[in-house]
């Protein structure tokens, strides 16, 4: 990597605050015009899988990379490429984890407002974080991350 270049993704925020925001502006239009989105008992189910397959997902992920001692903030040098755990999978396992979180609330909320909003935090998250991850990661790693991403799907 050039002496010039950061050594980061240059991500545009944090992700868990780019899921939060539209969260908790669809919450909030729910409180003011409920529009359910499902029968209670179905949002239930599907709300408390979704929360714990989300949860499930994002323990798996710390614990992957806390294994391979690289940190979970991506505004940070990463000092390994990760390919095991759930990165077998995705290569995006905490992205997805906060995504299946976010549909979780919503569904236990059964709240239509935020699932309007949640396409929009994806696409934040992709353009503003995962793309540019991804450069990073081809400067930094080379062959090695491109042969990966070759391997293993951006989601799942």
């Amino acid at each position: 990597m050039a002496s010039d270049e950061r050594d980061n993704a240059g991500v545009i925020a944090p992700p868990p605050l780019i899921y939060v925001v539209p969260l908790a502006l669809g919450l909030l239009l729910n409180r003011r015009l409920p529009v359910p989105f499902l029968p209670r008992g179905m949002a239930r189910i599907l709300g408390w899988s979704l929360l714990g397959g989300g949860f499930s997902l994002a323990g798996w992920f710390f614990r992957a990379l806390r294994h391979a001692g690289t940190p979970v903030d991506p505004r940070e040098p990463v000092s390994s490429l990760v390919t095991s755990g759930p990165f077998r999978y995705t290569r995006n396992p905490g992205y997805l984890s906060m995504a299946l979180i976010y549909a979780g609330i919503s569904s236990l909320a059964n709240a239509l407002w935020p699932i309007l909003l949640l396409p929009a935090a994806l696409f934040v998250i992709r353009r503003g974080v995962i793309e540019r991850e991804e450069r990073y990661l081809e400067r930094r790693f080379g062959e090695e991350y491109l042969s990966y991403k070759t391997r293993v799907r951006r989601w799942i």
